[in-house]
């Protein structure tokens, strides 16, 4: 969705908002008050909070839906294809912390369509990385581990590293990339 300048400066304050407050504690004034602008101004630019909130969320599922629609097919082994799903959430952190952490804090207050949308993108998600390990699994690439745990472990770390990053922004994210690459997929054993 392409979006106009000020309507991406709203959804970006909104997403800073959402972040630090909540969701359901912004209010329309709030968000008018950061932009310094007139509430009723908003409405010229966007219909409700909701709509914001259904911007940055699909906006972030589809980037992530988009990787892992291009990584699946490759004809590349399942740790390369990991190493990839990796680098992608550790790129969308970097560039999206705001909204990744809207995403994962208020995904559940989406209208139903557009919660819809969201389940669908997020499941299919899910699938496709627990086929990629299964595959892993399947062709002695992988250790022969609880599949659901795996993808559990893996999971929680990416989708959660906006905590960590947003009070460790100097550390570059091919640093990222090279410590959790090796943390997550070989672990710290010498």
């Amino acid at each position: 969705m392409k979006l106009t300048r000020r309507k991406l400066e709203i959804v970006s304050t909104a997403a800073k908002l959402f972040r630090k407050k909540g969701y359901n504690s912004v209010s329309m004034r709030d968000l008018a008050q950061a932009l310094d602008i007139k509430a009723a101004s908003l409405y010229n630019h966007i219909s409700s909070k909701q709509e914001i909130l259904a911007i940055i969320i699909l906006e972030v599922a589809e980037d992530f839906t988009e990787h892992i629609n291009t990584v699946f097919p490759e004809s590349i082994n399942s740790v390369e294809k990991l190493e990839s799903v990796i680098e992608n959430h550790i790129q969308i952190t970097v560039e999206k912390t705001n909204a990744l952490a809207c995403l994962n804090n208020d995904w559940m207050h989406l209208e139903q369509s557009d919660l819809e949308s969201y389940l669908v993108m997020r499941n299919a998600y899910e699938a496709k990385m627990r086929n990629i390990i299964e595959q892993g699994i399947q062709q002695k690439q992988l250790q022969d581990r609880n599949v659901d745990l795996v993808l559990f472990s893996l999971l929680s770390t990416l989708r959660t590293l906006h905590l960590w990053y947003s009070k460790n922004k100097e550390t570059s994210p091919q640093l990222m990339f090279e410590e959790m690459k090796q943390n997550l997929l070989h672990g710290i054993i010498r």
